[in-house]
């Protein structure tokens, strides 16, 4: 969107203002199109479709604002039973420097990794498209160099004091090369007490001690936010990029918990 806002060609704004019932996307999905490109989506298929289709006549046409909407089972045989209404608006100057000015201030949740070895490096390039902000800490400037460029690199040799400074409502993702590391790292995410989501790479028997070890240094006990072990480790899988895409699972389940309200 960024690339189109910032582009010469006409744009139009597509936004979904009104859901009724089933739908694909819910109300404020938005895109850009022009001519010949787009960004975003409003749910993809018919909808989507058409309201493409209508943008270019309003960039073809001249039109300034248009709206459209469509029943999606009567008026297009899509599954889903609702009624959306899509406002299609041609983007002036002004309202191109608006959007971007919203874009930039929207802050996309930050998921901090700590440990960039096969799993922390196969969660950073699973999240790589995601939209939310990756962040790998490391002690090692090797493995940080085999990470996805998509992530912000941080390499110190006090993790903690990465922790201390992430922002509200962080998911911390802990595989470092080192238990004792692990353990230091999960209790200071935890003791946070504002963390989306904390995660600790290992097994059942892990877990178990890091209990211990959390109620032995520093009697903390509470560990309902704790995922261990992460991703498909229940499954009996672990290959780190098997591992990596159940984890970014567990994450965005939990971004979607906090900005419901909801522990």
């Amino acid at each position: 969107m960024r690339d189109l806002l910032t582009g010469d060609a006409p744009l139009v704004h597509l936004r979904l203002s009104v859901v009724e019932g089933s739908a694909p996307r819910e109300v404020g999905a938005e895109m850009l199109v022009t001519a010949a490109d787009q960004a975003g989506t409003i749910g993809g298929g018919q909808v989507e479709f058409r309201a493409v289709a209508r943008a270019r006549v309003i960039l073809e046409q001249g039109i300034p604002q248009d709206s459209l909407t469509l029943a999606l089972g009567p008026d297009i045989g899509q599954c889903c039973g609702g009624r959306v209404t899509v406002e299609l608006t041609a983007l002036d100057p002004d309202a191109r420097t608006a959007m971007l000015a919203r874009l930039d201030a929207a802050q996309a949740p930050c998921v901090m990794i700590l440990g960039a070895g096969h799993v922390g490096r196969a969660l950073a390039q699973v999240l790589a498209p995601l939209p939310c902000r990756v962040v790998l800490v490391d002690s090692r400037a090797a493995e940080l160099a085999q990470a996805p460029a998509s992530a912000e690199h941080r390499l110190t040799a006090f993790p903690e004091a990465e922790i201390d400074q992430a922002p509200p409502g962080t998911a911390f993702v802990v595989t470092t090369h080192d238990h004792g590391l692990d353990f230091l790292l999960t209790l200071a995410a935890l003791k946070r007490g504002d963390a989306a989501y904390v995660g600790l790479i290992g097994s059942a028997t892990k877990r178990a001690r890091f209990t211990r070890f959390a109620r032995e240094t520093d009697n903390f006990s509470d560990l309902s936010r704790l995922t261990c072990p992460i991703g498909a480790a229940g499954l009996g899988d672990k290959r780190p990029a098997v591992i990596a895409l159940m984890t970014a699972q567990e994450i965005f389940a939990a971004f979607a918990h906090t900005a419901k309200g909801t522990p």
